[in-house]
């Protein structure tokens, strides 16, 4: 059932079911298109597993056969892609299951853990509900937890990184902190289930699987992107720049260069046309 509505649960693409190699077997494979990164979904009733030790294992069995993920990928039909466009450096493992413990929430607790927990209930009438655990706010780096007696941990530190926005906001002015946090704070309150995500070039503002606007931090301003097509955003005051025909990281044909709070509430107005 998870595979199936991959697409509805997720914004991941599955790449094989009971994906063997080396040994072992990973329950569903699948592909994060906005990173260009694996993702490893493991399935789990019991509770009496590591979900550090686990999942550190697999993310070192993939660095360890990265050409053969990429044929996997390749032979499952998705969009191609060079062999220097995959990033290793965003895979996760996600685990789903009814329940986890409280020491399993509390091992992987930590900000930069590329490990994530999902809990899944069924209900009446086919109703299902998936809900990931979010991680607390004062959460600790799992670099603390790196020893040279893990040799898997170490290669898994060494190249995976799950960001946070202090990472994007680290070595930025204090005007630079306080506009980000001023824009951030003024995205959230046009819609209580917006929240941020921080990934490895700009902060996305999500509202469920949607994203709704995106900023990249830069050392003098703020870039943010409005995640709309070309042509259907009203911007009477045409503060925003056209980039459908430039590069650029995440979605949305819209993009606005910020350097004060001057025109937040009307900032404001143009991303609430994407709720």
């Amino acid at each position: 059932m998870f595979e199936q509505n991959l697409a509805v649960i997720s914004d991941y693409q599955l790449i094989k079911s009971e994906f063997s190699i080396k040994n072992s077997r990973i329950d569903t494979l699948a592909f994060d298109p906005e990173n260009n990164a694996f993702v490893i979904i493991e399935y789990k009733r019991s509770q009496n597993f590591s979900v550090v030790d686990q999942g550190i294992s697999y993310l070192n069995l993939m660095l360890e056969n990265k050409g053969e993920f990429i044929v996997e990928y390749y032979e499952s039909g998705l969009p191609k892609l060079k062999r220097d466009e995959f990033d290793w450096s965003q895979s996760k493992v996600i685990f789903v299951s009814p329940a986890f413990t409280d020491f399993q929430n509390q091992a992987a607790n930590f900000k930069d853990l590329p490990i994530e927990l999902w809990e899944i209930h069924q209900f009446e009438k086919g109703i299902v509900s998936v809900i990931p655990l979010k991680k607390s706010k004062s959460a600790p780096s799992f670099k603390q937890i790196k020893t040279a007696q893990n040799v898997d941990l170490e290669k898994v530190v060494d190249e995976i990184k799950a960001y946070s926005e202090q990472d994007h906001l680290d070595n930025k002015s204090d005007e630079i902190y306080e506009l980000y946090e001023q824009f951030q704070e003024a995205i959230l309150r046009l819609d209580a289930e917006l929240e941020p995500k921080a990934l490895k070039h700009y902060i996305a503002f999500k509202k469920g699987k949607k994203n709704l606007a995106y900023i990249k931090i830069q050392h003098n301003s703020l870039k943010i992107f409005i995640n709309l097509k070309k042509g259907t955003l009203n911007d009477p005051k045409n503060i925003t720049e056209d980039v459908s025909e430039k590069g650029h990281h995440g979605t949305g044909d819209y993009q606005i260069i910020v350097k004060d709070s001057r025109d937040v509430e009307y900032i404001m107005s143009l991303i609430k046309q994407t709720i």
